[in-house]
């Protein structure tokens, strides 16, 4: 039986979690799962969001699934998400944006992935006062780190049937920084004649996005354009409480929907698992359980068509009922 790491999170994390864990157990498929608690609701206890046991956990374990985790805003501690992709290595952001059964969407050919380079850029955390009345965050671009997100798109691309990697920058204006993102792919591309190239900006990505997004199939991009533009294209297939997103490194991954905690709706029996169920099955095939990854999607997308469906995304049903369906479809 396999052991993985599972971060509940706070908010609405432990419902969206135990609803998961329940439809992976009624599938057949053993997992033992590492229960680690992160986030607001330790730090009274021991000091920080991200005690170094739930780290322990994940290098040992190799794998974790992690629910939403609350990030203040404007102060308090730093996000437990970068930290995490930051203490693990964890350079890839995986988001794919594909339409669902029976949730009405602008558009209904959506199937974009979004590789989103995970560690650098202004996310790095360098930032400081200048005086009283200003500030300055310093943005951060390697070779190093550019050329490893732009194989691994390309790679994903191979691997996956994809026809084109299209590269996202700002290097008209940014000409240094995301010149050299740009330099990266251009060279990576090389290796690669049989997928397609593109390069766009990004203001004028996000413009062809909500206009045409069949349009776009692999998008590459730095660590904060990744961020804003893969909440546009989840926002494209019906919002981010059915999106779901990956964190690979060399040695570790963790799974996890691309939503925040939601507080204010913390112990209603309202949160849609839809997201992190959808994470947990791109966590399956990364383990190599492709029968129960396949299984467990098909139940959801059944449960989608009969109209059963949670508040955000246009129904009724509660959590629990969402979840039981699904459970009765496997």
């Amino acid at each position: 039986m396999r052991t993985i790491t599972l971060v509940n999170g706070d908010g609405i994390g432990p419902e969206i979690s135990d609803a998961v864990i329940k439809i992976i157990a009624a599938s057949g498929l053993k997992i033992n799962w590492d229960i680690q608690t992160a986030g607001a609701d330790v730090v009274s206890e021991e000091g920080t969001p991200l005690p170094p046991r739930v780290l322990e956990s994940i290098k040992v374990n190799k794998v974790a699934l992690k629910a939403p985790v609350t990030t203040p805003i404007g102060t308090g501690f730093r996000s437990v998400n970068v930290q995490l992709r930051k203490a693990l290595d964890l350079y890839a952001n995986v988001r794919p944006c594909k339409n669902l059964p029976n949730i009405k969407t602008k558009f209904s050919d959506v199937d974009i992935v979004v590789v989103r380079e995970n560690t650098e850029d202004l996310y790095a955390g360098v930032e400081h006062r200048i005086d009283e009345n200003s500030a300055e965050s310093i943005k951060i671009i390697t070779r190093k780190a550019s050329e490893r997100i732009c194989r691994y798109a390309f790679e994903y691309a191979l691997k996956h049937k994809r026809k084109e990697v299209c590269v996202v920058t700002k290097a008209n204006i940014c000409k240094l920084s995301d010149g050299l993102f740009l330099e990266c792919y251009r060279k990576v591309a090389q290796d690669f004649p049989r997928i397609k190239q593109r390069e766009i900006l990004v203001d004028n990505l996000c413009m062809q996005l909500v206009q045409d997004p069949s349009q776009f199939d692999v998008l590459v991009l730095p660590n904060l354009y990744g961020d804003i533009v893969s909440d546009l294209t989840a926002g494209l297939i019906g919002g981010l409480g059915v999106a779901q997103g990956a964190n690979i490194g060399e040695y570790c991954a963790v799974f996890e929907p691309v939503h925040g905690s939601a507080p204010d709706i913390k112990g209603q029996n309202k949160a849609n698992p839809t997201a992190l169920l959808l994470s947990a099955v791109e966590m399956l095939r990364y383990i190599e359980e492709y029968n129960y990854a396949d299984k467990i999607e098909k139940a959801l997308y059944k449960t989608l068509k009969s109209g059963i469906r949670t508040v955000d995304v246009g129904g009724d049903a509660t959590t629990e009922k969402f979840r039981d369906a699904i459970i009765e479809n496997l």
